[in-house]
């Protein structure tokens, strides 16, 4: 995998840039879309290339593992085929998967034990299992196996944590290295930094990822429920850290706002559920802010969804008429209201970019931030 930087902005940590991988270029800053189990919820594959334009998309581990199995993907070909997408696809080690099970979960130094959220099986993570599993699925972008940390947590446990983190780290490492990919297409290896809200293990796992020296690298364990200034300040701290020639992957963020503030910053990589989940359930971004659609306020509003966007459906469906889809549970409004939604974010980053090569992104992102932070 290859990282060119083409374009930086004067007035912040801001890049432009591409990654190139055997499955295709993904122009950076990016969002990805979440498919967490080979399908983004209310999308059509031909809709998220043709329309929404998704570059990459993400695959869950667990999931995958768990439905429809190692032996249905492998037998495939792998998730790239499989599911028909030809494009690149990353895939969550499932680490914070088995951190949102709590009470079906176990956790030592040697991996975690979880019982399925199908069936209540029982099965064991280890960091080299989590590497083979990734090997089946075949994605272009693994993660590391790691512990996310719950917010607010006290200082011994992330310390704990980290430690834990870090040794799995290494085995990760180990085992990847020692073995190839099942399918041709080259694979690359992401650790995550870890360390809560904590400046000093913020610090330590920066600098131990960055002298692991892989492909790229992800920011972990934000957006967690800490104020948004937090998850600033300590993305700030590891940027500053992490390598200036190799991406960086904030996990799980974020808003629009948050994107572009963490964009500013000098993240390269974003995924999140936030359009596909919020949209299926009537929330809509726009350039102008946010919108309810099922609000009263839009029942006899005929303009387009976002009349200053460039997604294909803006001007295709009113306002009006989407609300009627979803008042009255129709299918097709949450297929509109995600596709919009993907379509918006991915229109943002590819704008960020181009006001980076411009010279004028932070006074763009300025105003931008004021009209998105909106509910309309």
């Amino acid at each position: 995998m290859e990282f060119i930087i083409s374009a930086r902005d004067k007035e912040s940590s801001a890049r432009r840039g591409s990654i190139l991988t055997d499955h295709g270029r993904i122009e950076t800053p990016i969002f990805m879309p979440v498919g967490t189990a080979g399908t983004v919820k209310a999308m059509h594959h031909r809709d998220l290339e043709e329309e929404v334009k998704a570059q990459i998309i993400l695959g869950n581990t667990y999931h995958l593992y768990l439905r429809p199995g190692l032996e249905v993907l492998s037998n495939a070909g792998g998730l790239h085929r499989f599911m028909h997408w030809d494009k690149p696809i990353l895939t969550d080690s499932g680490g914070y998967q088995v951190y949102s099970l709590t009470h079906r979960r176990k956790l030592t130094e040697e991996g975690v034990t979880f019982q399925s959220h199908i069936d209540g099986s029982r099965h064991l993570f280890t960091p080299e299992r989590v590497m083979d599993i990734q090997r089946v699925i075949g994605a272009d972008i693994i993660m590391a196996f790691d512990e996310c940390t719950p917010y607010p947590c006290d200082y011994d446990y992330a310390k704990k944590s980290l430690n834990i983190t870090q040794a799995w780290l290494k085995r990760c490492i180990d085992h990847f290295d020692a073995g190839q990919g099942h399918y041709g297409p080259r694979q690359a290896l992401f650790p995550i930094v870890q360390g809560s809200t904590f400046k000093d293990l913020r610090t330590e796992s920066a600098r131990f990822v960055a002298d692991c020296g892989r492909e790229g690298n992800a920011i972990g364990g934000l957006s967690v429920g800490e104020p948004a200034e937090v998850m600033y300040e300590m993305t700030e701290l590891v940027c500053a850290i992490l390598p200036q020639n190799k991406p960086r992957y904030l996990m799980g963020v974020g808003t629009p706002v948050n994107i572009l503030e963490s964009i500013a910053l000098g993240v390269d990589m974003f995924d999140c559920v936030m359009p596909t989940r919020n949209g299926r359930n009537g929330t809509l971004f726009t350039s102008e802010g946010i919108i309810n659609i099922r609000n009263q306020k839009w029942k006899d509003d005929y303009s387009p969804i976002d009349p200053n966007g460039t997604a294909y459906v803006d001007h295709h469906y009113s306002k009006a008429y989407l609300r009627h889809l979803f008042v009255g549970n129709e299918m097709l409004g949450p297929m509109i209201a995600t596709m919009h939604n993907l379509s918006f974010y991915l229109e943002l980053v590819k704008q960020a970019g181009q006001h980076i090569s411009e010279g004028d992104f932070s006074s763009w992102k300025t105003s931008a931030v004021k009209r998105l932070s909106q509910r309309l």
